[in-house]
């Protein structure tokens, strides 16, 4: 180590800074040593946390973007629905299968023919609207048609179809959807295509290539080799800690570098040392905002895991008796692409979804298991609904939500003024595609903290649940994180700023250490 008064001429240089030395001048050159000791100390420290952040970071684009496998459908379209092949009512098809009760139906249609996709409790069985005999591991052949045409490959052989019940290492939480079938496709790409069958949907796809991303992401990135040896809160801790002092290096790198520039003198060729740390010094001026900007804002997203995400856990599921729905004839499935059904504040009703095969447009409609008539804005009621439940989710009401593991509280809206309802479509704003349901129903409330509810009604639960400080966390990681901003220059643009944003943080980090290992 050099000692405290070769360590500000920073270039290495033998003179002293200042001939003429006063009282005032010694002082502010002892702080101005003990910023830069401190700088060299901080920067050492986060070198390892950096270097990994920032490497780790420069594969995201990759990872998401420039080397994302493509497939030929990254939507699910399912086959209409034939009127003349659905010849048995509901109820009769439960009775002669001895089903006394469901949690909900659907209509679906593939190459196995036409079928009523029966949710229970724990299981989904498939009943021919024709005969109303039982498909045999019925949604287990769906899910590898739903992959199949996902893929558009009708003919490499299947490694393993297996149900995915929890989160995993290759299936993250991120993803959001649960249950899902992982379909494994024995080819050179070693495809894996997750679906959820219960809404006809996919959840995710993953090639060799892109599983090799995700696990240097996780790993590096996220830092989940933590999660297996530490609680995760710790693991956040120890996060934040090392995210908080790159802000501080970031910060003293610039106060030494930035504000003291004219201290510097030039430094001869011939000086390695002075050369490298000159190197360090501007490269780590050009890069200190984006190192800044970078470690604030995940410091910032960091802070924000220490709150359970609980959406999964609030969810609508009532019981259907087989005697109520044997009361009940189908509705006119001319033009309907689904149905299902719906129960709230003791009433029944048909969920009907019309689709425009052509422009791919649809329409929902709530009608009264009975008479079949329309309910007006049925969404809307069913969404307000849903809002109100959750709400009380404490209660013990045994539909409010998972019970198996209840939410730690449900959301205090009291006498909370309804602003603005709307059905999304499509994601965008703070409604993004990490939400991953589609459509939904946008309810926003007068309360201190804006808060607005996402409801998908098709399943009966919370989609998101946004207030001000969720506005605010994600604003700061989308443009100060993922330079969201740049969004409108194209995602090459955005990618290729970011990633030579993260590689000028890696390389001054870089710098650093070879600075220090000169002065050894």
């Amino acid at each position: 180590m050099e000692n405290p008064a070769q360590s500000l001429h920073f270039q290495g240089t033998q003179e002293p800074l200042e001939v003429n030395s006063t009282p005032a001048k010694d002082t502010q050159r002892a702080w101005q040593q003990k910023v830069y000791r401190w700088h060299r100390y901080i920067g050492l420290l986060v070198l390892v946390p950096t270097i990994f952040w920032t490497a780790s970071g420069i594969m995201h684009p990759f990872m998401s973007h420039w080397f994302k496998p493509k497939i030929a459908h990254e939507i699910y379209i399912p086959q209409p629905i034939q009127t003349e092949a659905v010849k048995m009512d509901l109820a009769v098809v439960l009775k002669k299968n001895g089903i006394a009760e469901i949690k909900n139906v659907r209509l679906v249609n593939f190459e196995a023919g036409s079928f009523f996709q029966v949710k229970l409790d724990k299981q989904v069985r498939y009943f021919s609207t024709v005969d109303g005999i039982e498909l045999k591991d019925g949604d287990r052949k769906y899910a590898l048609s739903m992959a199949r045409f996902l893929i558009d490959d009708q003919k490499s052989a299947i490694k393993g179809i297996t149900q995915i019940q929890d989160f995993d290492k290759q299936y993250k939480y991120v993803n959001r959807l649960l249950p899902v079938w992982k379909v494994s496709f024995d080819r050179a790409d070693q495809m894996d295509v997750y679906v959820e069958t219960a809404q006809s949907r996919m959840a995710t796809f993953n090639n060799q290539q892109r599983k090799i991303f995700i696990w240097i992401f996780q790993t590096f990135h996220n830092w989940e080799f933590l999660s297996g040896i530490t609680h995760k809160t710790l693991q956040l801790s120890i996060m934040i800690c090392f995210l908080t002092l790159i802000c501080l290096s970031a910060l003293s790198g610039l106060l030494i570098y930035g504000l003291m520039w004219k201290r510097f003198r030039s430094i001869p060729k011939s000086n390695k040392k002075g050369l490298l740390r000159k190197y360090h010094r501007q490269l780590g001026l050009a890069v200190s905002l984006v190192t800044f900007t970078f470690a604030l804002s995940g410091l910032y997203h960091a802070t924000t895991k220490f709150t359970p995400d609980e959406r999964l856990k609030f969810v609508h599921e009532p019981s259907f008796t087989t005697d109520t729905l044997a009361q009940a004839k189908l509705p006119n499935l001319q033009g309907v692409s689904n149905l299902s059904l719906a129960s709230w504040d003791g009433k029944h009703y048909w969920r009907v979804v019309k689709s425009d095969w052509k422009t791919k447009q649809s329409s929902t409609e709530y009608l009264e298991l009975l008479s079949h008539a329309p309910l007006k804005d049925g969404d809307q009621a069913y969404a307000l609904f849903l809002v109100q439940q959750f709400s009380g989710c404490n209660s013990s009401e045994p539909s409010c939500c998972d019970m198996d593991s209840a939410p730690t509280t449900g959301f205090n809206l009291a006498e909370a003024k309804l602003l603005s309802s709307a059905v999304i479509s499509k994601f965008a704003g703070e409604y993004g595609f990490v939400n991953k349901r589609l459509p939904v129903v946008k309810l926003a409330y007068d309360t201190p903290e804006k808060t607005t509810f996402y409801l998908e009604t098709a399943t009966g639960r919370l989609a998101a649940k946004v207030v001000n400080a969720d506005r605010y966390e994600g604003l700061s990681f989308a443009f100060l994180h993922k330079y969201n901003g740049l969004d409108g220059f194209g995602k090459n643009i955005r990618d290729g700023v970011m990633t030579l944003a993260a590689l000028g943080v890696l390389t001054i980090s870089l710098f650093g250490l070879a600075v220090f290992l000169k002065m050894k």
